[in-house]
Parts: C-alpha cells; sequence; structure tokens
C-alpha cells in the first residue's frame, strides 16, 4: 500500500524523482502547499558513513542515553519501542514514541511508525534506484506529534510522513530527508507554523551531523567489527 498520495504534496513532478541525486528544486528548505500542509526538505552530508550503518542505527537505539547521543539538545526521552521492533534484527512495521523539543519549541511526544520503502516508492522504481546506486538505505515511516495524536486502524500516524534517503559517495554518505506535516485529521483541519518548519529543518540537519561523528566506530563494534579500518 502506497502511503503517499500525489506527488505534488512532496514538491516533485514524480515522486520517484527523491530517489535521483540529480538536484531538486526543494533540497533544503520549506514550502507551504496550497491545501495548508507544510513540506520540510533537509540534506545532510554524513562523512565517513555508508547507508547500512543508518539503516543498522533504527535497528539499533533503543534507550535515552542512544537518543541524547544523536541529539543532546533536543532529544529529550526514549518511551519505547512496540513488539515488533527486533534489536539488531528489525524495525519495519515497528512504533516508536519518543519525546522532543524542536530547538526552542518545548518537548512534545513524538510516534512514529516506519514501513518498508516500497510502502512509499514503487518496487520497480526502488530497485533501479538501489541498481544506480542512487539510493543505500530509505527509512520511512508515518509520524504525529503532540500529547493526542491520531492514528488510523492500522496505527499510522494521519498527520505526517517522512522520509530518509542515504546515497552512498565517496566521503561517506548523502542524506535527503522530506517531513510532510499538517495532513488533515478526521473532521479536523491541522496547522503547522512556519517556524515549526524552519526548527524541524534545523533539528534533522543537527541531529544527523551529530550522529555522523559517532556512528561509524558504533557501527563497527556492535554490527562488524571484523570490518573497521585501522586508522594508522
Amino acid at each position: 500500500m502506497n502511503k503517499i498520495a500525489t506527488s505534488k504534496c512532496w514538491v516533485v513532478d514524480d515522486i520517484h524523482d527523491l530517489l535521483n541525486p540529480a538536484p531538486l528544486k526543494l533540497e533544503m528548505g520549506f514550502s507551504r502547499l496550497a491545501s495548508g500542509e507544510l513540506l520540510v526538505a533537509v540534506r545532510t552530508d554524513m562523512h565517513g558513513c555508508k547507508g547500512e550503518m543508518l539503516d543498522w542505527w533504527f535497528r539499533y537505539f533503543d534507550s535515552t542515553q542512544k537518543i541524547k547521543w544523536w541529539h543532546p539538545h533536543d532529544h529529550v526521552a526514549f518511551k519505547g519501542w512496540d513488539e515488533k521492533w527486533v534489536k539488531g534484527e528489525n524495525y519495519i512495521g515497528a512504533t516508536i514514541e519518543a519525546v522532543e523539543s524542536l530547538a526552542d519549541i518545548p518537548p512534545v511526544t513524538a510516534k512514529l511508525k516506519f514501513h518498508a520503502p516500497t510502502d512509499f516508492f514503487e518496487l520497480t522504481a526502488y530497485e533501479k534506484a538501489q541498481d544506480n546506486n542512487w539510493v543505500s538505505a530509505a527509512i520511512c515511516s508515518t509520524i504525529g506529534f503532540g500529547d493526542n495524536i491520531v492514528v488510523d486502524a492500522e496505527g499510522d500516524p494521519v498527520s505526517g510522513e517522512m522520509v530518509h534517503l542515504a546515497r552512498d559517495t565517496e566521503f561517506g554518505c548523502v542524506l535527503r530527508s522530506r517531513f510532510l506535516l499538517g495532513k488533515p485529521e478526521p473532521g479536523k483541519k491541522i496547522e503547522v507554523s512556519d517556524e515549526i518548519g524552519l526548527n524541524l529543518m534545523r533539528h534533522c540537519y543537527n541531529e544527523f551531523t551529530y550522529l555522523s561523528r559517532i556512528l561509524p566506530s558504533l557501527y563497527f563494534a556492535e554490527a562488524k567489527p571484523e570490518a573497521a579500518p585501522t586508522p594508522w
């Protein structure tokens, strides 16, 4: 089931353009859609990291301490994964809750339900991107913020979506992130301010920059010590 309804919501002509490394008209910033929804775009260079490391991170972190490694300022508390998360093995289909702030915006609960990339992109297009080395990891989820997050019958937050697409490069990987916020809830229109868009952009760039500083060492120590390079 494709969770993304239209490409226009993602400020591209075709949703699969996000899989192509060619520059897009929105790589860093936000766009207010005619419907009132907010599309936030972030680009982060993660030196020394690869897509496999990023995918592994979502199979690894499981505590407040670890999410504070990820963002020492904005990440406040880890509230837990559900039973579909298996450490070191799986996060697809799992739901997580955490408390986080966006810079000077006070902390709130965030709920995310993770999906396979093919829930967001057509299988053939995604496989082509992988074959062309355009995508080395895709972290896709529905997302909601606040004290009363509305979810659908499948447990997906209905007011937002998130995509992180990693592409391996010679220096590490580049991460293309997108957040679609303010999707209407049943009988209710959600207002998302420009301030939230700007602070989310800063938050995302900072958290993945922080993560890039520690991820290679964690990955080699915890997942593949035999593959760890020796600097000397």
